[in-house]
């Protein structure tokens, strides 16, 4: 793992960025990821980001934390216990360094023998599944995370928007993976490319994996570009 957005992330918190991240997936064309995004307020979070803060309680883990915006919003605004994740060197020293309290740098799905009452999964958090087939099994390891009533807080979309139509009126979708939303997310950062796999899920989809595992997923908010926001419960 190069750690492009870890890298990023160092460079812009001391101020030695010099370009922005490019960000290119398998169905659209490169586009520019500003870094200063990653350190947004909470004013300038999109509305189901905010939803989702106001909404989360107890022992709180954040998954994908990056710079640590939505952990400080949570310890400092709201005063709960958080906990900070992400397998990113330079985004877990980054969000230390911005003052929240505990942080991991680790792969969620190795994380295990702890229990939180809220798990927030932004900025397309379905993205961290990686591929169609693997969901079940990485939900399964979700929920042995949860207390007795937490919650998963998830945020996606649905990207049938952008195929194109047939004749007919349907999509024209070509099938090079098992499912529309997986795709090659591909990030240049000075020089280097960094490519993975990354998983838009729409939520039936996803509300058909969770009852598969034994969870209860209710959409609790919808945007105005095909996405949502998911409330994840123990069935």
């Amino acid at each position: 793992m190069k750690d492009l957005f870890g890298k990023a992330i160092l460079d812009y918190y001391h101020e030695n960025l010099s370009e922005d991240i490019l960000t290119e997936t398998s169905i659209s064309d490169e586009d520019i990821l500003p870094i200063s995004y990653l350190f947004r307020s909470y004013k300038d979070m999109p509305p189901l980001e905010r939803e989702a803060l106001k909404k989360s309680f107890g022992n709180v883990l954040d998954i994908g934390c990056g710079a640590g915006s939505h952990s400080l919003y949570l310890q400092e605004i709201k005063k709960l216990s958080v906990t900070a994740i992400d397998i990113s060197e330079g985004a877990i020293k980054i969000a230390k360094e911005r003052g929240v309290k505990n942080v991991i740098q680790k792969d969620i799905f190795q994380l295990k023998e702890k229990k939180y009452d809220t798990i927030l999964m932004l900025m397309n958090g379905t993205g961290i599944f990686g591929t169609y087939k693997s969901v079940p099994e990485k939900l399964k390891h979700l929920k042995s995370l949860l207390s007795e009533k937490g919650q998963i807080l998830i945020d996606s979309s649905d990207i049938i928007y952008m195929f194109d139509e047939d004749e007919d009126g349907g999509k024209w979708v070509p099938m090079d993976n098992d499912y529309y939303g997986e795709l090659t997310y591909t990030l240049k950062y000075k020089g280097e490319t960094e490519t993975t796999t990354w998983l838009y899920l729409d939520f039936s989809t996803l509300s058909l994996f969770c009852e598969m595992v034994g969870l209860k997923c209710e959409q609790i908010a919808a945007g105005d570009n095909y996405d949502y926001l998911a409330k994840i419960t123990i069935a």
